[in-house]
């Protein structure tokens, strides 16, 4: 049954693979102007409300412009809600075969293949969500956290730079920071 979802949903995609109007590619550059603005405004550590800015920047990347290919996604997240991490490894990816250009799918696959203990997998989907957002600061941070798991401290600390440079409040990142500059302070050279 299984395997007939992901049929089906995948002929529901690749049917949806239309060119872009002028207003659609209007739309996708105020979208992405917003964003932009909206990460600019994150970026400042003196900001109190973080936490607001962040869903809704999370809410945007969430959003593929394709009804079926949030389906996917919000049945890919439910999957790892549960912990079945095979199902949610399933349903992204029929997400990225279908729509390779949205990096959210990449990123909430690399944690279906992180809570599945398949580093290899979620490190070359952190790499490919990177490569369609640069900005994406969750990816960053589950970088971080792998190359930590892997004990690359130092990897570690430059994904967990990055990843601060954008997004300066939070909290687990801040920690991890901490943590490894104090652990390598006293490293030799």
């Amino acid at each position: 049954m299984r395997r007939l979802n992901h049929i089906v949903a995948a002929g529901v995609l690749a049917s949806l693979a239309l060119p872009l109007s002028a207003s659609d590619a209007q739309i996708a550059n105020e979208r992405e102007a917003e964003l932009g603005a909206m990460l600019q405004e994150l970026a400042d550590p003196d900001l109190e409300r973080w936490q607001r800015l962040e869903r809704r920047i999370v809410r945007a990347w969430s959003q593929s412009g394709s009804a079926s290919a949030d389906l996917l996604l919000q049945r890919g997240r439910e999957a790892l809600r549960t912990g079945d991490t095979r199902a949610a490894i399933e349903h992204l990816t029929a997400l990225v075969d279908h729509a390779p250009d949205f990096a959210e799918g990449y990123n909430t696959r690399a944690t279906a293949f992180f809570m599945a203990n398949q580093y290899g997998p979620a490190m070359a989907d952190i790499q490919q969500t990177l490569a369609l957002n640069p900005d994406h600061f969750g990816a960053l941070s589950g970088m971080g956290i792998i190359l930590e798991e892997l004990e690359m401290s130092d990897a570690a600390l430059e994904a967990y730079r990055a990843a601060n440079a954008i997004h300066p409040h939070r909290p687990d990142i801040l920690r991890a920071l901490e943590r490894l500059e104090l652990s390598l302070e006293g490293r030799p050279l």
